[in-house]
């Protein structure tokens, strides 16, 4: 059987340090024929549009997305300003890749889901963690049965607090940027991925605010799940850890009990510890902040991988170069769908909704009724 080679004209909008790594990515993809790209910030475009050899920069997305030569686009800018580019991407009929989340209003997340479907186009988002050996050895091992009927899952996330300052210090609209919407969402993603083809039906959730209520966002946030199969799942992150905390970004706990066996993941990279008396810099460090210095880091835990020769080797790089085989080739990937984001960002406000009123809420979820009381 002969494989379909489609030659990929690729538009990056956003060209910040995640649009960088798979922009350099396709750059070196022989499926990529063509790079366009386009930043608010010109010295950030031009600098990549030299380093990368690109065809194309603009300040203006509907001029990139409406040029003849896209075929797909990855939408990479900050998460309160992807609906716009999206939406006009789908229009055209481009293949997709979003970061996370597809918006940060549940009602233009509701938007993009049906501009997709109704397009008939392939959308991806962006969840790297899932192209981890070790979670996909996890997921390999419930598709087939071997701990059997999984009723019972821990899953808790620990992060330090630069990626929240970082994210707060962008825009002056952060009603919806809450630990469990940014960053707990891809410990949600990779939960759900793994009970894959359960239903949530209620969440009950607390937050708390004493560390950075001052800067517009929750510290922490719990949270208990019942899934319409009667499967209970605790869900709960922490980004208010403080910032000499050794994880770069991401530690991750998951705990799956089945029938027949369970399966216990301890993802928080205190098997390679480095102390040196060289200061460490942070995962993501918000331009102007001076961060206390750290000594201590556990090594690895930066989500999107590791520098190596001047290129980042690990799961970004995995999920890239997946995406545009998958475009390329039309080879199965795991990437998350649209659905898969859309259903994250209405389960993670849902935790904040609970929160709010200090009760459970019943899913599905109205997004209505969820921008009303959250923002």
């Amino acid at each position: 059987m002969s494989i379909r080679r489609k030659e990929i004209g690729l538009a990056i909008v956003g060209c910040g340090t995640v649009g960088r790594i798979r922009a350099e990515l396709a750059r070196a993809y022989p499926g990529v024929g063509w790079i366009g790209l386009c930043d608010l910030k010109t010295d950030i475009g031009r600098k990549l549009e030299k380093d990368v050899s690109a065809d194309f920069f603009t300040t203006d997305y509907k001029e990139l997305l409406t040029r003849p030569e896209v075929t797909a686009t990855i939408i990479a800018t900050d998460e309160n300003f992807h609906f716009d580019p999206t939406m006009l991407a789908a229009k055209q009929g481009h293949d997709l890749f979003i970061e996370k989340p597809l918006a940060t209003d549940a009602r233009q997340s509701a938007m993009i889901l049906a501009a997709i479907e109704a397009a008939g186009i392939d959308a991806v988002v962006g969840y790297t963690q899932r192209f981890r050996r070790r979670f996909l050895a996890v997921k390999e091992k419930l598709k087939t049965g071997q701990i059997g009927e999984v009723h019972s899952v821990v899953t808790r996330a620990f992060m330090n607090r630069m990626v929240p300052i970082a994210t707060t210090r962008r825009t002056q609209d952060r009603a919806t940027l809450t630990p469990m919407v940014v960053s707990g969402t891809h410990s949600l993603d990779m939960s759900m991925w793994l009970m894959e083809g359960k239903t949530p039906k209620s969440v009950f959730a607390q937050s708390t605010d004493v560390c950075l209520g001052g800067i517009g966002t929750k510290d922490s946030t719990f949270g208990v799940w019942t899934m319409t199969d009667g499967t209970i799942w605790s869900m709960s992150i922490s980004w208010a850890l403080p910032e000499v905390w050794p994880g770069a970004v991401y530690g991750i706990e998951i705990g799956i009990v089945g029938t027949e066996g369970v399966i216990d993941i301890e993802d928080t990279h205190r098997d390679l510890v480095m102390a040196t008396n060289v200061v460490q810099g942070g995962g993501y460090v918000p331009d102007g902040y001076v961060a206390p210095a750290r000594h201590v880091d556990f090594l690895t835990s930066y989500p999107p991988g590791d520098l190596h020769d001047g290129q980042l080797w690990g799961p970004m790089r995995e999920e890239t170069n997946a995406w545009y085989q998958r475009i390329h080739t039309g080879q199965r990937t795991p990437h998350a769908t649209a659905a898969d984001g859309h259903r994250n960002l209405l389960m993670t406000m849902a935790m904040d909704l609970s929160a709010k009123r200090g009760q459970p809420v019943e899913l599905p979820v109205d997004p209505e009724e969820l921008m009303r009381e959250l923002a």
